[in-house]
């Protein structure tokens, strides 16, 4: 299977640089199974989707201010993203400057702070803040948060709420996981009123979720890792949940690759750790998942291979709804997201984020290419 396999246009200007006033607003499109006609829906019209005792897991990640600006030694200007805090003041980081620093040399950021090169290791460096100031606490001093490059303006102020989750709590992501975006309070209590169930693992999305896919096939690419934690609470909900008949629905693609990761013998179990695991057509789903919502992602990047979504963007683009790309693919993506799959098949695919579904029990993921 090839990169080009999943080759589809999207213009620029389909490519939403914020975020609507109200987070469940974003336009819905539902791709019903068998040949039954798409059907432009809201994201709020979700609850009608859903039945009694399903089970939503969300990655309740938190998206940290990732993004600092400095100058190397020779003045020469640098951006920094964190892509991993780890222990004794140091940082997993890519580094964005005309020439590349080297190791033992010295970044010193807007305030004066100064980080000690240590190492690289391809693409990314191992950084060490040579202050007593804990890093996270620098960092929401400090820090920008990290729009993606197709948002083509300056983070601000509302991003630090709007790009993230209403139920994110753990730090550690550089990206949101933007299929939750869409989800507000009221959404989640009326939810929860018609009686669905909220279950939680974390995953830090990586700064790898901004990189292209560089292979032409995909046997050959290799997936970032990223760190992730599935609670032994959240085993003992889609346990119940699959006994009583329910069904457990991954939100978003980072639900669906903890989940997967953490599957032994058929069973969900508790899992802490980092993950490289890789799903596009073909790959089977093991773990316990009926459905899944997701948000639509750009051509050629990494998720993209996840689910094939472009017919859906076809339907989408035809209608000249916006595309927002997980809010520019992952920022107040507000407009566009995933749903989950009542039955077998692509279920649903969203216009203006699009939301495109898929059932996930023991089939396979389709491929079928689009000539557009």
């Amino acid at each position: 299977m090839k990169k080009s396999d999943f080759n589809f246009a999207l213009p620029h200007e389909l490519i939403a640089q914020a975020p609507l006033p109200n987070r469940s607003d974003s336009r819905l499109l539902l791709v019903p199974p068998g040949n039954a006609a798409f059907e432009d829906r809201y994201f709020h019209e979700l609850i009608d989707m859903l039945d009694p005792g399903d089970l939503l897991v969300f990655n309740d990640t938190r998206v940290i201010p990732a993004r600092l600006y400095g100058k190397k030694d020779s003045g020469g200007q640098v951006e920094i993203l964190i892509e991993r805090l780890l222990p004794d003041q140091q940082v997993r980081a890519q580094i964005g400057a005309s020439k590349s620093p080297k190791p033992g040399s010295r970044i010193a950021l807007d305030d004066g702070t100064s980080l000690k090169v240590i190492d690289r290791d391809g693409g990314f460096y191992r950084l060490k803040f040579e202050t007593a100031e804990p890093v996270e606490t620098l960092l929401n001093r400090l820090g920008k948060m990290p729009l993606p490059p197709y948002i083509q303006r300056a983070a601000d102020s509302d991003d630090e709420s709007r790009y993230q989750t209403v139920f994110a709590r753990h730090a550690g992501a550089v990206a949101a996981p933007t299929a939750g975006l869409h989800f507000d309070e009221t959404l989640l209590q009326r939810l929860h009123a018609r009686g669905m169930l909220f279950g939680h693992i974390t995953l830090h999305v990586g700064a790898g979720t901004f990189q292209p896919m560089r292979s032409e096939n995909l046997q050959d690419h290799v997936m970032h890792s990223e760190w992730l934690n599935v609670g032994a609470e959240l085993c003992a909900q889609i346990a119940t949940t699959k006994a009583r008949g329910g069904r457990v629905i991954a939100v978003g693609t980072t639900v669906l690759r903890a989940l997967e990761t953490a599957i032994v013998d058929g069973t969900v179990k508790p899992f802490a750790g980092d993950t490289q695991i890789f799903i596009f057509p073909g790959y089977r789903i093991r773990s316990d998942v009926h459905g899944h919502q997701w948000l639509g992602k750009r051509p050629h990047g990494e998720i993209d291979a996840e689910i094939d979504q472009q017919q859906a963007f076809v339907f989408g683009r035809r209608r000249g709804v916006p595309q927002h790309e997980r809010f520019g693919r992952q920022h107040r993506a507000v407009d566009r997201a995933r749903l989950l799959a009542p039955e077998s098949g692509v279920v649903a695919a969203k216009s203006d984020q699009i939301l495109v579904q898929l059932a996930m029990r023991d089939v396979q993921i389709p491929l079928v290419p689009v000539q557009l």
